[in-house]
This record gives structure tokens, C-alpha cells and sequence, in this order.
């Protein structure tokens, strides 16, 4: 009959409509999990920025050091880029073991893919892309800085020095010192067209050091913290026979420990930096000033007795007479004789008015017209 023909048909084309839908489900699901796990512009360059800034910054506090302390801390100052290039290889080794990334790019949630490999990737590098990584990240900017200070040093010397004739291998070294701001604007172009690449989802990198390690970003899984959990709890421990793998062992686990603790104190001092940049920022400017100033003084007692005020602007409030050579406190503002308050903050390191801390650098020449 016709209805039966019809109840078939109708029959079938929910069947194939249940199959589109279950099969477009599961490519979306599959979809949303590879661009889930693709990590977004801002991100990577949030983790790139972090190690940016962590450089300056020891390079700063060892800078303080040094000026404080020159015979303890000199040695420091002096080695700091290859101390920081030690310390760098050790940090970074430990992550790109453990977490398949460096210390950034795990303390903002990603790891590293080998070229080969699809998402969703388990948790691990390829010894060659390990190996390449670890380079890239800690020689080059090295190098970097090292090449930059050199050329620092050498366009000084140009500019102060007197020219000589010079010899073939020094022309060739002025010849590259001059050629050096244009190949690092070749090389800061070629990053930003990686990175718009990359923001339009044409290459998978946003930036050449990860094509040259044949290695891409991606987000970490909560599968990836289990294995990184187990790496770090099940490292096997030698046997006790074999002395070399012993001493190896032991070596590995202290080269751990110290890259654990430089993590957490460079984790806790990326904090601490957020915060100073907030102290300091311009926004925050006029509560941090209402907070460290100084209350504004009271006016003195000996001032308000029966003195006329005419005598009292001319007055010094030490020596009661007419004031020479006017000097100014600018911890109080208070006008004293230069004698008279030189000899006072000498003796007493503070203001006779009002005890606010004072020192001689405090003291400021008024000098005032003879009429």
C-alpha cells in the first residue's frame, strides 16, 4: 500500500538524519578538542615576555649586590652571564625532561609537541627536538646578549677613539658591526610575519626557534599533569654495586633539586614583580604617595608667643634673631640660620621643630634679595 511505502521512506530518512548527526557530533567534539589544545597568540606571547623579564631583572638585583658589596659580590657581577647561562641549562633541562616545556611555557599551561606527532600528544619530546630545544632556548639569547654588548663596547670606542688605518680583519669587524641593526630587523620581521602566520592559523609556530627545534605548542591535559606526576614520583634509583650510575644518579637528582628550587623562586618572584609593577604604575601613584608621605607638620609653640609676625618670618626659631644665610628643611620646610641648623641636624640628625629624620643633604640654600 502507498502509507507503507511512505512509513518506510520516513523510517529511513530519520535513520540517515540520526547518522549526519551523530557523525557531525563527533567531529565537533574532535574539532573542539584540537582547537582547544591549540594555544592562542596572547599566551604564548604572555610566557615569551615572562623569561624576557626575568633576565633584567636578576641581572638588577646582582647589579645592587655588587654596588653594596663589591668584594663579595664582584666575582658575580663580573660571571653573571655565564652563571645565569649555567642556571638557565639546569632550569630548563629539568622542565623540558619533566614537563615537556621550559619553565614559561609550563607556568602558563603548555608543553612542547614534537613536529611529528597529532593532537591530542601524550606528554614527551623526541631526543632530537629535546636536545634542539634545550640549544635554542638558553645558547641563543646568550649569544645574543654577549654580541650586543661587544657591539655596545665597539661603537664606543668609534665614537671616542681616534681613526687609525686599519687592518683587513678590522674592517670586516666594523663592516658587521654596521650590518648588525639591519639582520636584527630582518630577524624581528621574520618573527612578526611568523606570528600573524600563526594568528590566522597558516603555521603552527609563532616563532622560528620553534620550526628550527621542529617542535609546536600546545595546551597541557589533565592526562599530561598525571604523567608529569608519575615521572617525577617513579625515577628509578641504581643499584648499589655500580658506582658510576650511582654518582650519576646523584648528580641528576641534585641538578633537580636546584632546578625546583630556581622554579619556585623565580614563580614566587613573578609575583612579586606583578606587584611592583602595580606599586609603581602611575595609577597607583597618588595612593602610594598618600600613604608614604610625611604628615604635614604643627606649627611651633615658641612661635605663637607675644612676637610680632613681622619679626617672626624673619626670625631663626634656634637663635631668635634675625636670619643669615637662610637655609630651608625640605623634610619639615621650616627657615633657619645655615649655622644654626647645620649644627643642630650635625648633632641630632633631625628637625628641632618637629623630629621628622633629617640629614645634611636635607639642608637647601634660600637665597633671598637684598631688598
Amino acid at each position: 500500500m502507498w502509507y507503507e511505502d511512505t512509513s518506510v521512506t520516513l523510517l529511513c530518512c530519520l535513520q540517515e538524519q540520526q547518522q549526519q548527526e551523530g557523525m557531525a557530533e563527533a567531529g565537533a567534539h574532535l574539532t573542539s578538542t584540537v582547537v582547544n589544545e591549540q594555544p592562542s597568540i596572547f599566551e604564548v606571547l604572555a610566557q615569551e615576555s615572562l623569561m624576557e623579564a626575568v633576565r633584567p631583572a636578576l641581572r638588577h638585583a646582582v647589579k645592587v649586590l655588587t654596588e653594596s658589596n663589591p668584594s663579595h659580590f664582584g666575582l658575580i657581577w663580573k660571571c653573571f652571564d655565564e652563571l645565569y647561562l649555567l642556571l638557565d641549562v639546569l632550569l630548563q633541562n629539568h622542565f623540558l625532561s619533566q614537563c615537556s616545556a621550559s619553565f614559561s611555557e609550563n607556568f602558563y599551561g603548555l608543553k612542547r609537541v614534537s613536529g611529528g606527532q597529532r593532537l591530542p600528544a601524550r606528554l614527551g619530546l623526541h631526543k632530537s627536538s629535546h636536545w634542539w630545544s634545550l640549544l635554542l632556548l638558553c645558547l641563543v639569547p646568550y649569544l645574543r646578549a654577549k654580541l650586543e654588548v661587544m657591539l655596545a663596547r665597539q661603537r664606543e670606542e668609534e665614537d671616542f677613539s681616534i681613526r687609525l688605518p686599519q687592518t683587513r680583519k678590522q674592517r670586516l669587524y666594523r663592516t658587521a658591526v654596521a650590518a648588525y641593526p639591519y639582520v636584527s630587523s630582518a630577524w624581528q620581521s621574520w618573527i612578526f610575519c611568523q606570528q600573524l602566520l600563526f594568528v590566522f592559523g597558516v603555521s603552527r609556530t609563532h616563532s622560528p626557534l620553534l620550526w628550527l627545534a621542529n617542535v609546536r605548542l600546545a595546551r597541557l591535559t589533565t592526562q599530561d599533569l598525571r604523567d608529569s606526576q608519575w615521572k617525577t614520583s617513579c625515577s628509578p634509583r641504581p643499584a648499589n654495586g655500580r658506582l658510576m650510575q650511582r654518582a650519576w644518579w646523584l648528580m641528576s637528582r641534585a641538578a633537580q633539586g636546584v632546578a625546583v628550587s630556581l622554579s619556585t623562586s623565580l614563580s614566587l618572584g613573578v609575583f612579586f614583580m606583578q606587584f611592583l609593577e602595580w606599586w609603581y604604575s602611575s595609577e597607583n601613584q597618588s595612593t602610594v604617595k598618600t600613604i608614604t608621605s610625611l604628615p604635614a607638620p604643627p606649627p611651633p609653640l615658641h612661635l605663637q608667643e607675644d612676637v610680632q609676625p613681622a619679626a617672626d618670618e624673619k626670625n631663626c626659631p634656634l637663635c631668635r634673631k634675625l636670619r643669615a644665610n637662610s637655609t630651608v628643611l625640605s623634610t619639615s620646610g621650616f627657615v633657619f640660620c645655615y649655622r644654626c641648623i647645620y649644627t643642630y641636624v650635625k648633632a641630632n640628625h633631625c628637625c628641632p621643630l618637629t623630629g621628622f629624620p633629617t640629614e645634611l643633604q636635607h639642608l637647601i640654600k634660600i637665597y633671598e634679595s637684598e631688598s
